[in-house]
């Protein structure tokens, strides 16, 4: 007889152990509950209505670390001004951040804008259409890589962002690590539908999943879930920073001063913006017209805005360049100033 490698047998039979099936079972229903609950339940969102990797990866972008509601009008005009990647590649940098001016975090427009260079550059105007590919463009990772190369092009590898690993985390009661977290998503997702799928993930976590009060009650998957709401623990966000400053609201025969920051800034490089200081100015309340509580990033602003700064003597009374009002939506301005200008209905 002839002798047989107990090493090879061993690793023969860990090749071939049988998946559990009552596992596999679970893992069905519960993809075809989710699926089920999308294809009814899911919000009308533009980005939902297409396959197009140009308008799902700008979706994408503009929806991190933003709402949705805020994203919308943004996304409509954004592509009403670059239709297709040829034509943001071939936009200049300032127009770029003047479409994108309001939605913040900067940086993600100018990533974009070359990433649209490289596209059109080295692949023909064309994406890649595997995530592997993809994450080797400029400012496209793990989680956008994944996204557009399963809506788009329906390659079956999972995508992970807040409320899906909120999502699984609840599912499996405990706490899990990050690869453990893309690990169990990519065991959920199905060989087929896989874009439909992920989005049904986020959309679960988005509507239903809440961080502070799930609606369990009306959760697709609740059967399936071991904690039915009730989340690990975890190392609460640090405090926002509180910040006050002043800003100059001057006007003159049809014009705004203005200031642009310097293109070294590491936060809003090169954006344009109202002329600010962090001193109260001398007279400022016979100059105040309104305050304003903005944030940015880790910080909370109180920003008081002061109207005809040059008639009460203040740090940043000679500032700034005179800028026509009809020119200023073609300039990269920031988010803070898009909202004092729209207060006082100049844009």
């Amino acid at each position: 007889m002839r002798a047989v490698n107990s090493k090879t047998t061993r690793m023969r039979s860990k090749v071939r152990k049988p998946k559990d099936p009552a596992r596999t079972m679970k893992i069905v229903n519960f993809r075809r509950a989710l699926l089920a609950w999308y294809d009814a339940h899911r919000r009308d969102l533009p980005w939902r209505r297409t396959q197009d990797p140009y308008a799902i990866w700008l979706s994408e972008i503009m929806l991190q670390q933003t709402r949705v509601a805020a994203v919308l009008e943004h996304y409509r005009i954004f592509l009403e001004r670059f239709p297709n990647i040829i034509a943001l590649a071939e936009a200049s940098e300032d127009d770029v951040l003047a479409v994108w001016s309001g939605l913040g975090y900067y940086r993600r427009a100018r990533m974009m804008h070359q990433c649209a260079r490289v596209i059109v550059d080295k692949h023909r105007d064309q994406f890649p259409e595997s995530a592997a590919a993809l994450r080797e463009l400029p400012g496209i990772g793990r989680y956008t890589s994944a996204a557009i190369a399963s809506i788009a092009f329906a390659e079956p590898v999972a995508v992970v962002d807040g409320n899906v690993e909120r999502v699984l985390e609840r599912l499996d009661g405990r706490t899990l690590a990050v690869e453990q977290v893309w690990a169990r998503a990519q065991e959920l997702l199905p060989p087929s539908r896989p874009g439909a799928f992920n989005q049904a993930m986020m959309e679960l976590g988005a509507t239903v999943c809440l961080p502070g009060e799930p609606r369990c009650l009306i959760c697709p998957v609740r059967q399936w879930c071991s904690t039915q709401g009730e989340a690990p623990r975890k190392t609460p966000p640090p405090r926002q920073k509180q910040k006050e400053i002043w800003c100059a609201l001057d006007r003159r025969d049809g014009q705004i001063r203005m200031v642009q920051r310097s293109k070294s800034d590491s936060l809003m490089a090169g954006m344009w913006e109202l002329p600010q200081w962090a001193e109260p100015p001398v007279n400022e309340e016979a100059a105040r017209w309104r305050t304003f509580r903005h944030s940015i990033t880790v910080t909370n602003y109180t920003v008081h805005v002061l109207r005809d700064s040059q008639n009460h003597r203040g740090q940043g009374a000679s500032r700034g360049k005179w800028i026509a009002i009809t020119k200023i939506l073609q300039l990269p301005i920031t988010g803070l100033t898009r909202k004092i200008l729209k207060a006082d209905s100049i844009i």
